[in-house]
């Protein structure tokens, strides 16, 4: 693992919401101890509209996102990634790519906000408590003392932020 700055992949089918929330929420409150990227196994081409929402009204810039394949992850100049997230449980069960770095990998499954029918008050609604889950389960990674504990006991706090 990198000694400065962790990489961390969010992957998603579509990266096209869960994804691209956790990358936003993990470069703000990373601050230069992590970059985040994400990326879908069959991305939709576009990023969702609440998840755009949803991170301006967490004060969280957002622009610049894309809804990307993974394997932009996957090639001789991607980034060497210490860490990759499945955030939702399509992409958990699906044969991933060979990631350069050998990063340590979790699940973080939550429900996809997109698929929530109703008004907009409530697809928002479903965007923001999305949001709110996956900023708690960032919160515990970027206060691990990753440089004080050994890669076993890394990999078991990961898989338990995700249990959370």
């Amino acid at each position: 693992m990198s000694e400065s700055l962790y990489n961390v992949l969010f992957i998603c089918t579509g990266n096209s919401a869960r994804s691209i929330l956790a990358e936003g929420l993990l470069n703000d409150l990373g601050k230069g101890r992590f970059q985040a990227f994400s990326a879908g196994s069959h991305p939709e081409g576009e990023v969702h509209p609440l998840a755009l929402a949803t991170l301006r009204r967490l004060k969280i810039p957002a622009d610049g996102y894309r809804s990307k394949d993974w394997e932009e992850f996957a090639g001789p100049s991607a980034p060497r990634l210490d860490f990759v997230f499945t955030v939702c449980d399509n992409a958990a069960g699906e044969v991933c790519p060979v990631w350069p770095g050998q990063p340590m990998t979790a699940h973080w499954g939550v429900p996809d906000p997109a698929s929530v029918e109703g008004d907009l008050e409530q697809q928002s609604k479903a965007f923001f408590d999305t949001a709110v889950i996956l900023r708690r389960r960032i919160e515990l990674l970027v206060h691990l003392p990753l440089r004080s504990l050994d890669e076993l006991s890394i990999r078991r706090e990961i898989r338990e932020i995700g249990r959370q």
